[in-house]
């Protein structure tokens, strides 16, 4: 059974820095995706950072791009998104995601939430100004 765990939500000022894990158990596709997607209510969840787990390409929302840092550590089986520099307009509920196995690597980004099938519960974050 594949699980997905968030951790590292919460408050911050903007300018300021968050790190969120998702800690991963019975997930082992060599060729899909990973990643974080985010969501604020009444808007359709958006794509922020993925990694294609074959080749280690990451994608970003150009929102995001040189702020945001997507990363693993497969001996931990943990998924990471360091935030920095971070704008009101970050708030969100954050949700890591794996799947999209049989897509090629662009689909990772461009697939959008359809393709991934598991999803953590999601955390939250709030930047304020």
């Amino acid at each position: 059974q594949v699980q997905l765990v968030e951790s590292g939500g919460g408050s911050v000022q903007a300018g300021g820095s968050l790190r969120l894990s998702c800690s991963t158990s019975g997930y082992t596709y060599s060729s899909s995706c990973v990643g974080w997607f985010r969501q604020v209510p009444g808007k359709e969840r958006e794509g922020v950072a993925v990694i294609y787990t074959r080749s280690g390409g990451r994608y970003y929302a150009g929102s995001v791009k040189g702020r945001f840092t997507v990363s693993r550590d497969d001996a931990k089986n943990t998924v990471y998104l360091q935030m920095n520099s971070l704008k009101p307009e970050d708030s969100a509920k954050y949700y890591c995601a794996a799947g999209g196995m049989g897509y090629v690597e662009s689909a990772c980004f461009s697939g959008g939430p359809r393709i991934y099938n598991y999803w953590g519960q999601g955390t939250q974050v709030t930047v304020s100004s």
